[in-house]
């Protein structure tokens, strides 16, 4: 039987752990990637001695990765090392008060209480109704095909149905968390759980409380050698198994015969192809790869998730005030997500995320320095003034956190590397630089994401963080395992 052909557009994680599922499947895989890297959102920046990890900075489930190796038949400690954090986050609040959010639980409950008065049995209660929400939907929503009716005929499907009371589906996030906390620290510390898909805690479905046990369940990690090694290991895997890369390529559209896809044309030519994988966000692919008017803008009308600001800074001294992973919240959080999601624009006091990954990988930065990935939730790029609000939010960000650390930080930065939407969407084609795809802010969201399986055009799938199951490392990973699965399903014979 001839060796079917299957063409990969965009090397984010999803694509380049789809590709080694398809080549262990017998395809001929050719991964085509625009920039000169590989890894999309997942990516790395380096200048004056310092390494940043530029897309995500948090990692969890990493039996997905292992899997791969192990696929492949290889050992995954050969080529890829994680630690499990002891300390998920430090938090500091406008009131002074500061607390370590530790993966232990009893131990995170007894710091929630000491440092907030949150009664302890509240907390052991809520990361209890966390874990069963798990139960009840990551076999459905996260690791299932949503295309294929039989999910929702599966036994894990009716057993969540059967139990829908549990997961709080006719309830806000922030309002199931006004009732489960006492303290406004509590509440606000997981009403953050909604970013974690770029959404609004006072209004996606409390469902989303979900997330929490991710963490504190399943555990947190950091690889050794920074987030840009998952990448790194898993490219070298599908090279060592035959996938072909070739980066520095521009898929310029995705050609076919009727509504068979038959290959994709290039800046530098034509590859034909029985299958084509877009690993790309699926509006971008259908505004500038079909040029299917119709279903872009059936799928553009939904509402989009956040976006990002990072800087990038090299920081001349080191912070043993700072963990791994650090947040500094606002004095009023839901005025925050009324600027991103009504007015589209920076709050005045925006939250604070700080990621230094050179508290585990010294190499990260020069000795006696510190490489912090900066980062504050943004909207969509709808036109803003974005110069504007960069240099606007830098100014906020900087004397926020002097004044958190008692230091004059513009004195201490030594370089800088500033990523917002316009250069994320230009770097990953992720539409309006949202990094999710849509948001998150309907109960019906997950019911409404695109499918890996394209209903329209023969041979056409899709995987990443704007389809079913969403955004983030484990959920791109999984999205990557689904679209495999139903591409063998379908197109082996």
């Amino acid at each position: 039987m001839k060796q079917k052909r299957a063409i990969v557009i965009g090397s984010g994680i999803a694509g380049i752990a789809a590709s080694i599922r398809l080549v262990r499947a017998g395809f001929y895989v050719t991964v085509i990637e625009k920039n000169d890297f590989t890894g999309g959102k997942l990516s790395e920046l380096k200048g004056g001695g310092y390494r940043f990890d530029a897309g995500p900075s948090l990692f969890t489930l990493p039996y997905l990765v292992d899997e791969l190796f192990t696929l492949c038949g290889e050992n995954p400690r050969d080529h890829f090392q994680y630690t499990r954090l002891e300390t998920i986050c430090r938090y500091f609040y406008p009131d002074g008060t500061t607390l370590d959010s530790f993966a232990d639980q009893e131990r995170f409950a007894a710091e929630l209480e000491t440092k907030t008065g949150e009664p302890a049995e509240n907390t052991r209660q809520y990361l209890k109704t966390c874990a069963r929400k798990w139960e009840l939907t990551a076999d459905v929503f996260v690791f299932s095909d949503f295309s294929d009716p039989k999910t929702f005929l599966s036994r894990a499907f009716l057993k969540g149905l059967a139990n829908v009371g549990e997961l709080h589906v006719l309830e806000t996030m922030h309002e199931y968390h006004v009732r489960a906390f006492q303290t406004p620290h509590a509440i606000q510390l997981f009403n953050r759980y909604a970013t974690y898909n770029g959404s609004d805690p006072y209004r996606v479905p409390a469902t989303l409380s979900v997330i929490p046990h991710v963490e504190y369940g399943l555990g947190a990690f950091i690889p050794h050698g920074g987030l840009y090694t998952i990448v790194e290991s898993l490219t070298a895997l599908a090279r060592r198994h035959g996938v072909v890369f070739k980066t520095g390529e521009k898929v310029t559209s995705i050609t076919r015969k009727g509504n068979f896809i038959t290959g994709v044309e290039t800046e530098r030519g034509s590859h034909e192809a029985d299958i084509v994988l877009a690993n790309a966000d699926a509006v971008s692919v259908y505004r500038h790869l079909l040029r299917d008017a119709s279903s872009e803008k059936k799928w553009a009308a939904q509402e989009r998730s956040t976006s990002a600001l990072v800087f990038n800074w090299g920081m001349k001294a080191e912070f043993p005030e700072l963990d791994l992973h650090n947040i500094f919240f606002s004095e009023d959080y839901k005025a925050e997500f009324d600027a991103l999601f009504k007015a589209k624009t920076l709050h005045d006091d925006p939250t604070v995320y700080v990621f230094v990954s050179s508290k585990y990988v010294s190499s990260d930065a020069p000795p006696g320095c510190e490489n912090w990935f900066t980062m504050i939730n943004v909207p969509e790029n709808v036109g803003q003034d974005w110069d504007e609000i960069v240099s606007r939010a830098r100014d906020l960000i900087l004397k926020k956190l002097s004044r958190k650390l008692g230091k004059n930080l513009t004195d201490l930065i030594e370089i800088e590397m500033v990523e917002d939407p316009r250069w994320i969407e230009q770097r990953t084609s992720s539409v309006n630089g949202s990094l999710y795809g849509p948001a998150g802010n309907s109960r019906w969201a997950a019911f409404m994401r695109h499918a890996n399986r394209s209903s329209r055009y023969r041979g056409l799938y899709f995987c990443g963080g704007s389809v079913h199951p969403g955004g983030g490392i484990p959920m791109c990973l999984s999205s990557a395992k689904i679209t495999a699965n139903l591409i063998q399903k379908h197109e082996s014979r």
